[in-house]
């Protein structure tokens, strides 16, 4: 099982950018595919990014919603992901959730271990 902590949201102005991290109490964070889930009030989890190991040519997937604003990225000898928010609006606003899984795949279920999350919230 891996113990994941997220840091780094807050309020911000829409427009604004905001930088989350997350990280992970393993010795074998690089094995491990991490992604960002958030998710709204009275929603369903939704799927924002997702890195490979490398996050090479490939090793990153983004939501429709996010991508060109966005930016997942890791570092492996940190055991940290983080994630770029730039231009952020209001409909971002939401709980941000980092989670870990053994391949690469958008489906929440398939992600076994989560963060406590962070919330972020974006004002108009």
């Amino acid at each position: 099982q891996v113990q994941l902590v997220e840091s780094g949201g807050g309020l911000v102005q829409a427009g604004g950018s905001l930088s989350l991290s997350c990280t992970a109490s393993t010795r074998t964070f690089a094995n491990y595919v991490m992604a960002w889930f958030r998710q709204a009030p009275g929603k369903e989890p939704e799927f924002v990014a997702t890195i490979t190991w490398s996050g090479g040519d490939g090793g990153t997937i983004y939501a429709d919603s996010v991508k060109a604003r966005f930016t997942i990225s890791r570092d492996n000898a940190k055991n940290t992901v983080y994630l770029q928010m730039n231009s952020l609006k209001p409909e971002d606003t939401a709980v941000y959730y980092c989670a870990a899984a053994k391949f690469l795949t958008t489906m929440p279920g398939e992600y076994k271990d989560w963060g406590q999350g962070t919330q972020v919230t974006v004002s108009s």
